[in-house]
């Protein structure tokens, strides 16, 4: 036992190393993610303390609650987050985020603690704690992905003037690096608002950036001649089905 707990112990230590160099390059300046810049909370306050919900919201907020039992309303915490971001987006043309005291807000109305709310909000990068651009470029930085030229979709991102962690000066981009998107056969990709881009080079991306950037009609899913994730170039069996 005490060799098998040792053992394990070696592995975990190797591949967290393996982790931390798969997210630093040669030089070691790449970071897998940088940390954005929370707003100062006394503004913040100030600004969303009396959030409450749309009257339309107020109605969806409802609907959610209404699926759990009496009791177990704290699992729509998810839902109302997210309808919360969607309600800050509209509000400041963005795609939202999440301020403290709307967090707060959503956490009361479940009847739970703040800080369960603020786990979930935390733990999942689908939710903003600060504020964000109108497009949210999230870029997937996992091992598929970074096999497959993610560094490219990064140099494109920041050929543009992204930065990492950062937002545009003009608002309309925020750059952030994420882990899987789960599109790993479609490597690299990224996740732009709740739009799902695949399949990219570095022109690609210049050009989704391009278009977005100018109020153009942007092609969402692979960005090469293939059905979501079926072979590029069409099917290679059962052919005469889909004729």
């Amino acid at each position: 036992m005490k060799n098998l707990i040792g053992s394990a112990s070696i592995n975990y230590r190797k591949s967290t190393g393996r982790r931390k160099a798969l997210r630093q390059p040669l030089d070691g300046k790449r970071k897998m993610v940088d940390a954005p810049a929370i707003p100062n909370e006394a503004e913040t306050r100030a600004k969303w303390g009396d959030f409450a919900w749309t009257p339309e919201n107020a109605r969806t907020a409802a609907m959610y609650i209404a699926r759990y039992p009496a009791g177990r309303q704290a699992s729509a915490v998810m839902a109302l987050l997210d309808l919360a971001q969607r309600q800050v987006g509209a509000e400041t043309k963005t795609q939202g985020w999440l301020p403290v005291p709307v967090i707060e807000f959503v956490a009361a109305q479940l009847g739970m603690p703040y800080m369960r709310a603020y786990e979930v909000a935390t733990f999942y990068t689908m939710y903003n704690l600060a504020p964000v651009g109108r497009f949210h470029v999230q870029v997937c930085g996992t091992t598929p992905c970074m096999l497959r030229g993610s560094d490219d979709v990064l140099a494109a991102c920041k050929n543009r003037g992204l930065v990492k962690g950062g937002t545009t000066p003009d608002g309309l981009f925020t750059l952030t690096e994420v882990e899987c998107l789960g599109a790993c056969a479609n490597a690299p990709m990224v996740q732009i608002n709740d739009d799902n881009f695949e399949d990219l080079t570095y022109d690609s991306m210049s050009a989704i950036l391009e278009a977005l950037a100018t109020d153009k009609p942007v092609k969402i899913g692979p960005q090469i001649d293939r059905q979501t994730s079926c072979p590029e170039g069409g099917p290679t069996t059962l052919k005469e089905m889909v004729k």
